[in-house]
């Protein structure tokens, strides 16, 4: 036994020392270059999202919000596959360790003596076979069967030294497996949020649509009725009694297909929140009126992107997890050094089973080295390095894409803004018109229908300008997005990212990042 602890220091320290056959992170061009600042960025300043949604002051909003990341199926399909990173990363971490096994077994032997191995004893024993005169013995002097019992209780062991690193970069591949699933959940999580919020402003803005069409034809009707007044009494042509009733039907002709855009926003709404449509009313309440929030936001730095995004981060994950495999691939192709080894007791007896005396052990070492394969071993490295290669480029595709995006929204957010502007200016003018119609009117300088005509310019820009304030909450929603949101992580989040948080984000370990 004194050579045995040496022996298992020597291969331990081999073990913890062993080289990683990894390939070294791998410049991504995209990522090198990355801008400075954003072209489109209209102020500086840090990035600042966290729950932005609220600076509408619109609590039925919120709580949508907050139903969303509770009963969203979508969200539970992306936490769903987490665990199951988690799981992968469970196995392959039991490789870094030996592999521990106990066994029992009870044995009984029944042969005849006069056959086989008992035979030969027994002339050997008794001077000729038994029942044999020739040898010498008297018949029966020799049992005539042979029983032998045996019992033993066993625990065995096996170990391959992780010389080369298989095991470690197969472990730290499925660790950045798991923090892209989580990164995924963020990205799941981010889109279902926005699919929420888009159809939550898509329902508000056609309620107000309906409400103002709904007024704009109770002004026609009016207007068709002193029109055709004044058709009859020859004040006017019928070419103008003929446009406002056509005004007419086509306002009343809106109001159905309005209706139906309204009820597909709701569908989207009972969809995203994990609702039946029955359910859905008493969410959202009869009265909706989000403010109009069109301060600038400052984006922070483009390279602020790469944490940010969480499909950038996922794209760097995976691309750490592809460069950890092709290490992983390498070391299959190398001898393995395995330990195997068995201690416990034996006894041919039940009752001295347990005494201590009736010990044994073994212990083995082996070297196996893999000489022909069909070319497996090669074909399965060069897959991983070709899987490599390909997410290289897929996190180039994916820093590339997230800087555009950031300044089509920047630039999409101040246009928006900048028409939202003009259309309330347009509103003013039409109040004052409105506003100077009936003054003329009371004052018997004006017709009446001058005034609905007025009335109903108004009603137009009021609608045209919800719609806008619906613009440009999506354009505000564009940015957020495409800087990563910012969305409150829910408690799943969370767990997962305590128990990656001892492990450094790979996407660090680029050039550029």
């Amino acid at each position: 036994m004194r050579y045995k602890a040496p022996l298992l220091t020597v291969l331990v320290g081999l073990t913890l020392s062993g080289c990683s056959l990894a390939p070294d992170p791998e410049p991504v061009q995209p990522v090198e270059v990355i801008p400075e600042a954003f072209s489109e960025a209209e102020e500086a300043g840090s990035y600042q999202p966290i729950q932005w949604w609220r600076a509408f002051g619109d609590a039925t909003l919120d709580r949508l919000v907050d139903t969303v990341l509770v009963a969203n199926l979508d969200l539970a399909e992306a936490v769903a596959r987490v665990g199951e990173a988690q799981a992968q990363v469970g196995i392959a971490k039991a490789d870094l360790f030996p592999s521990i096994t106990g066994s029992g077994n009870v044995s009984r032997q029944d042969n005849p003596v006069n056959a086989g191995f008992g035979a030969i004893i027994g002339a050997i024993l008794g001077g000729g076979l038994p029942g044999d005169s020739a040898g010498g013995g008297e018949p029966g002097e020799f049992p005539s069967r042979s029983v032998i019992r045996g019992y033993d209780l066993s625990v065995g062991f096996a170990y391959e030294l992780d010389f080369w690193g298989r095991a470690r970069n197969d472990r730290g591949a499925a660790l950045a497996d798991l923090r892209a699933s989580a990164a995924d959940f963020q990205a799941a999580q981010l889109g279902v949020l926005a699919e929420a919020i888009t159809a939550y402003f898509d329902l508000v803005d056609l309620r107000n649509r309906i409400a103002v069409t709904e007024e704009i034809v109770g002004v026609l009707e009016e207007r068709e009725v002193l029109s055709l007044i004044r058709y009859r009494r020859g004040l006017i042509g019928s070419f103008e009694l003929y446009t406002v009733r056509q005004d007419l039907q086509s306002a009343q002709a809106s109001v159905p297909q309005l209706r139906s855009q309204l009820g597909e926003s709701r569908r989207r709404l009972a969809l995203v929140s994990g609702r039946h449509l029955s359910d859905l009313e008493a969410l959202l309440g009869p009265d909706s009126d989000p403010l109009v929030v069109a301060d600038p936001i400052p984006p922070g730095l483009p390279a602020d992107l790469l944490w940010q995004r969480p499909d950038v981060r996922a794209a760097g994950e995976r691309l750490e997890a592809a460069r950890l495999r092709v290490g992983a691939r390498k070391a299959e192709r190398l001898p393995g050094i395995s330990l195997t080894g068995t201690l416990g007791l034996q006894s041919s007896s039940a009752d001295g089973l347990f005494d201590i005396s009736q010990w044994f052990s073994n212990l083995a070492a082996g070297l196996t080295a893999p000489l022909f394969l069909g070319g497996r071993l090669n074909a399965n490295l060069s897959a991983a390095e070709a899987r490599y290669a390909q997410q290289v480029a897929v996190y180039g595709r994916s820093v590339l894409t997230a800087v555009g995006e950031v300044e089509s929204a920047l630039l999409r957010y101040r246009e928006e803004r900048g028409r939202f502007q003009l259309l309330s200016a347009q509103l003013d003018q039409a109040d004052a018109s409105v506003s100077l119609q009936a003054e003329r009117y009371r004052s018997g300088v004006a017709e009446y229908t001058d005034f609905l005509d007025a009335l109903r310019i108004r009603l137009n820009v009021q609608s045209t300008l919800a719609a806008s304030s619906r613009d440009v909450a999506l354009a505000r929603l564009a940015v957020h997005r495409a800087l990563g949101g910012g969305w409150s992580p829910p408690d799943e989040e969370d767990r997962v990212a305590q128990q990656t948080e001892d492990e450094q984000p790979s996407i660090q370990e680029y050039p550029g990042s």
